[in-house]
Formats: structure tokens, C-alpha cells, sequence
């Protein structure tokens, strides 16, 4: 049988076969990105109900990423037998999230920023996720898509409409689809002509009433529900980028995504990079340890780096392995994976791929207090079944936020320093 890492290379190879950047390429350039949807209430409490929301949502998307591998190789990834099913809310929790004020939701699960699409350009607030490779945003023809900036075709000069239809389906049973465009769109100055991508006609329930108008998929063309290349692919390509990267600092001020380069003025010394270890379209990295108060806890795992994950997410096993390592903690949601410990005493959490050990502040390893008054805190490492196999972790924004992050197609690696 053909394996997976032939195909995936052939594949990457026909759409990467661009020479390096020209002199006259676009200059690196830093676009401001937003935070919003805490998990933590203004009272310090954890919300339990916006996590399993999370869940939901984070583990539907590892789905709809595995059946595109499958649709677009032919095969599963390394250590998936089966395609997991969709995560369900609970019917407790259906319908519930449009009676949440949005001023409760603005802090640390999605960070957004600006781009545009289009001739004339017109403004996109989009979610940059590095574990997706798909470009959508809403369509004038969307009824649902209320408070959202929409896409008109009609009054674009360079767009272009594609065969075939983008579709997105979610474990509550509602989805978002629409007809495929190409058009010109721009990230900070980064242009990317007849670029693909989907004008949603109809948007999933769970994404009603959020301030962002779609999402900018950043990792591989494989895991492309349009089988087309990803927005900074094909910037590159056209030799719109000037390096072959791009970069993530993620915090509670100065939050930033530098497309073609790295901003060296927010990190110290020089990147420690860690090659991918997967054909899968990840942005995943291996020979991984988790290590609590300085002693490992957990070893030899691979973990995908995330930015459109709010938290870490390990196996179950795994996981219990590493608060059984924390003094005083305890189960707090046994079926969604949830630990708690004593807020007092956060244990010192790290992750070390064979160089340096980067540290979890525990001010983003700490979802807030189990209830008012509550000497417990419940942790932003939970233990989850995603379909990734059982020896893959997530590392979501919980991560991100203690390093600067670099994703080079350069160098086929991911890269962390220490924050300015």
C-alpha cells in the first residue's frame, strides 16, 4: 500500500513548486489581533458550559480535519484507525449560547484581526487558526449571518466563482456552507490573488452572534476542505511574502500575527525549532515531555500547536498522568476531562521537545475557581479522546500564550522563543 507520507509528499510538492521569494517581494508586516470568549467569569469562576462548548467545537474540527486527509489522500492519518464521531453538546446546552451577552464572551479563546477581500477591499474581522486551511466568510445571500460584514460577489471586480460547494457540518446537526470563490485577499499589506475560498450562505448555530466574521485557516493545503492551497501559500508562491513564515505572539496586550518574517523586537535570543514529525497537514511536533515542578511526568508524545484552540488538550491517560504528579488535585468533570488544583499552589507545568523547558505561567494554566469562594482551580490541561490517536496532544492559545511561536514552511519546523 502507498503510505501516506508518499502521497502527502507528491502532493505538497506540486503545489509548493514555487521558486523563493523575489527582492521585490512584500516587506514581513505585523497585523493586531483581538482576544475574545473567556473561560473564566468576572467572578474568578470557571464556566463550565463555554468549556464543553470548546470541547465540542474543538474536537469537530479534528474530525472534519481527519476526513479531509482521508478525502484528499486516500488514507487516515498515522495512528487514527477510524474516523472519530461528532461531539454533541448536551441538550441542556442547544440554543443556550445566544442568551449569553457578548460582553461576557470578549477575552481568551479566538484571537481575531483584520483582512480584506476583494476589488474594492472590503474589511473581514477573521480568526486565524492554525489548525485549519480554509478561508470562509459570510455572504450577502446569508440570512443567519446577522451583525457579520458579507461578501458580494457582484461588487468585486476580481472575484470569481468556483465549481462545487464548501460544507461544514457540526455536532449540534446545523453547518456552514456556501459556493467557492476565488478573489483577492489581503493580510497586512500580504496579497494573495485568486485566492480560494467559501461565501457562507448559511453559518452554524454556535457561530451566530460571535464578533468574528469567519476564519483563516494557516496550516497545510492537506487539510483543505476545498483542496486548494491555504491564504500564506499561496501568498508565497506569488511571491507576495518575503520568508516563507509567520509568526504568533499571543497575550493579554500587544497580541500580534507577523506574516513573512518574525518581529524580533517581541522575543529574546533565537528561535528553538522542532520539525514537524507528521504528513497529516499539522503543525505538529515530536519527542515531546510535559514536566510538573521540574520532574517528567509524561514522555515521547507529539503535540499539534493550535492557535484556533482555546486550551492544552492530552489523552485521558495521559492527562492523569500529569495531575497525579500535582499535590492536591482532583477530578473535577470526569467525562469531559477536567482537573482541578489547589489555587493557592498551581503546579509549575512545562513542555520540552529535547531543548529548552517552556513554561506554563500559571496565570493561563488557571480557568478560574470550581465555584465562588472555591479553594480549587480548575486547569487549562484537559484530558480528551480528539480522534488523534493516542499518543497526540493539542496545544491551544494556554500554550501559545507563555512563547513566541514561528511557523516555518522554510524549514519544515515550529519554532519558540522566550517573549521580549
Amino acid at each position: 500500500m502507498i503510505s501516506l507520507k508518499a502521497v502527502l509528499f507528491a502532493f505538497y510538492l506540486v503545489l509548493l513548486a514555487a521558486a523563493a521569494p523575489a527582492p521585490s517581494a512584500n516587506e514581513p508586516t505585523r497585523i493586531l489581533l483581538r482576544k475574545r470568549i473567556s473561560l473564566t467569569r468576572s467572578d474568578n469562576t470557571f464556566d463550565h458550559d463555554e468549556a464543553i462548548r470548546q470541547n465540542v467545537k474543538t474536537a469537530n474540527k479534528i474530525r472534519r480535519n481527519i476526513l479531509n486527509i482521508q478525502r484528499n489522500t486516500g488514507l487516515l492519518p498515522a495512528g487514527v484507525v477510524q474516523v472519530p464521531p461528532a461531539a454533541l453538546l448536551p441538550s441542556r446546552l442547544l440554543g443556550k449560547r445566544q442568551k449569553v451577552p457578548l460582553t461576557d464572551l470578549e477575552d481568551d479563546t479566538e484571537w481575531t484581526g483584520n483582512i480584506t477581500i476583494g476589488t474594492p477591499p472590503k474589511t473581514f474581522l477573521i480568526d486565524f487558526d492554525t489548525g485549519s486551511s480554509d478561508l470562509w466568510v459570510p455572504s450577502s445571500s446569508c440570512k443567519t449571518c446577522k451583525g457579520k460584514t458579507l461578501y458580494d460577489a457582484s461588487k468585486s471586480s476580481t472575484s470569481s466563482r468556483k465549481n462545487g460547494v464548501f460544507r461544514v457540518e457540526y455536532g449540534d446537526g446545523s453547518r456552514t456552507s456556501g459556493p467557492i470563490y476565488s478573489d483577492t485577499v489581503t493580510v497586512g499589506g500580504i496579497e494573495a490573488t485568486e485566492q480560494y475560498f467559501s461565501a457562507v450562505t448559511t453559518e452554524s448555530a454556535g457561530l451566530v452572534g460571535g464578533p468574528e466574521d469567519g476564519i483563516l485557516g494557516m496550516a497545510f493545503p492537506v487539510l483543505s476542505n476545498l483542496r486548494q492551497d491555504p491564504f500564506f501559500v499561496t501568498a508565497f508562491k506569488q511571491k507576495h511574502a518575503a520568508r516563507n513564515e509567520f509568526a504568533f505572539k499571543l497575550n493579554t496586550t500587544g497580541s500580534e500575527l507577523y506574516i513573512g518574517g518574525m518581529n524580533s523586537t517581541l522575543y529574546k535570543g533565537s528561535p528553538e525549532y522542532h520539525n514537524i514529525s507528521s504528513d497529516a497537514g499539522y503543525w505538529q511536533i515530536g519527542d515531546a515531555e510535559a514536566l510538573v515542578d521540574g520532574k517528567r511526568a509524561v514522555s515521547s508524545f507529539h503535540t499539534i500547536i493550535d492557535s484556533g484552540t482555546t486550551i492544552m488538550y492530552g489523552p485521558p491517560a495521559a492527562v492523569k498522568q500529569v495531575y497525579a504528579a500535582v499535590k492536591g488535585s482532583e477530578v473535577f468533570d470526569a467525562e469531559t476531562g477536567f482537573y482541578s488544583f489547589p489555587c493557592a499552589t498551581p503546579p509549575a507545568l512545562a513542555f520540552t521537545w529535547g531543548g529548552k523547558s517552556w513554561d506554563v505561567n500559571p496565570a493561563n494554566l488557571d480557568l478560574g475557581q470550581k465555584e465562588p469562594g472555591s479553594s480549587q482551580c480548575v486547569g487549562a490541561l484537559a484530558g480528551q479522546d480528539l480522534g488523534l490517536g493516542d499518543n497526540v496532544w493539542l496545544l491551544g492559545d494556554s500554550f501559545m500564550k507563555n512563547v513566541y511561536t514561528v511557523f516555518s514552511f522554510d524549514k519544515n519546523a515550529v519554532g519558540f522563543a522566550a517573549l521580549e
